[in-house]
């Protein structure tokens, strides 16, 4: 009776969890078109991107229980791939740079270097661990070479928080820790926009971050005080805002997604965005991996929605598959020709 109800138990779970995945998503969907309907927006950007996290989840579920290595490996270098292949921002452009693109860059490199460091952790050879951790180096060094700052600091943070995983048995405290650094740069990036910090350190920030972002931010956070109900209405961002008019080429982009969902879809928008983190928070602490690659898949995430707290990564399909496939990885159940990582003690909880 105990070895029928433990595989009971985390069934349980795991359908917990991904009932979980399908309101948060669906009511994403949903939202978004109750938004559009009520300001004429456009909501084929937020659907899209909710259509690529589902397939990419599911994808990665599938994928990573029968190839629990090849996988995660194979993610690595088609991320690696795509960030290398990508047409690049003229880095000469002040008004530009390091908007768009290059944001997208950085979540590639970093989701590719989780990816690395996750195959590291489920393959057995010692020998081939350290292929593969030496690969999610490599990463981090193709993103200092493509200059992309975000993304060199993200690799190299994600790969030291995959080495140090070994060391946390609870993975509740790690993903929790996960949780609040994502919640203290949400919320800087929203002080950096109401102006709230110190005169010395806005024009520090906004040094790094050019003065042409933050006025897209204040853009954004005045929609959002005028409409926090339903906000502006998806895709309408570049029609109401002064300061979008001013980018060469314009993107229509408030270049942060918090910001972005608040001003066209309100304060539930916003809501709904940190749920699908949360949900994704919740599926790998229900996952039946062991600790160390949960927590590298959360560390790469994490990085990924802090680049997307100041940058316009999300709006870029490849990268919404990218998080939604690198999730599916770390939560899926590899098939009983590998039992090691299919144990998941008490302690990991």
């Amino acid at each position: 009776m105990t070895s029928a109800a433990g595989p009971a138990s985390a069934h349980d779970r795991r359908s917990a969890s991904d009932a979980t995945g399908v309101v948060v998503l669906g009511a994403c969907a949903a939202w978004s078109l109750i938004t559009a309907a009520a300001h004429g927006g456009r909501p084929e950007g937020v659907l899209l991107a909710v259509l690529a996290v589902a397939a990419g989840y599911a994808s990665g579920r599938i994928c990573g229980e029968l190839l629990p290595v090849a996988a995660p490996c194979a993610g690595a270098f088609a991320g690696l791939g795509l960030a290398v292949a990508a047409p690049h921002i003229n880095p000469g452009s002040q008004v530009t740079s390091p908007l768009g693109q290059t944001g997208a860059t950085a979540a590639l490199l970093t989701l590719s270097a989780g990816a690395a460091c996750c195959a590291a952790w489920a393959a057995r050879p010692p020998g081939l661990r350290l292929v593969l951790r030496l690969l999610a180096a490599g990463i981090a060094v193709t993103a200092a070479v493509l200059g992309s700052t975000a993304g060199f600091v993200a690799c190299l943070g994600v790969l030291l928080c995959s080495l140090a995983a070994d060391r946390m048995h609870r993975r509740a405290v790690g993903l929790g820790g996960l949780a609040l650094a994502v919640a203290l740069v949400t919320g800087a990036t929203w002080a950096i926009a109401e102006d709230a910090l110190p005169d010395g350190l806005t024009t520090s920030l906004e040094g790094q971050l050019t003065q042409h972002r933050v006025l897209l931010w204040h853009d954004a956070l005045e929609m959002a005080g005028r409409e926090p109900g339903l906000g502006i209405g998806p895709g309408r961002f570049a029609e109401l805002s002064p300061t979008a008019t001013q980018t060469l080429p314009p993107d229509g982009k408030p270049h942060s997604a918090p910001l972005q969902q608040a001003a066209e879809q309100g304060v539930l928008g916003v809501v709904l965005l940190a749920a699908v983190f949360g949900w994704v928070l919740y599926a790998l602490w229900r996952s039946p991996r062991p600790t160390p690659i949960v927590l590298t898949a959360g560390a790469a995430l994490t990085a990924l929605a802090a680049i997307a707290a100041v940058g316009n990564a999300l709006s870029f399909t490849t990268v919404t598959a990218g998080a939604g496939l690198l999730a599916g990885l770390a939560t899926a159940r590899p098939t009983p020709a590998n039992p090691p990582e299919d144990r998941v003690g008490p302690a990991d909880r």
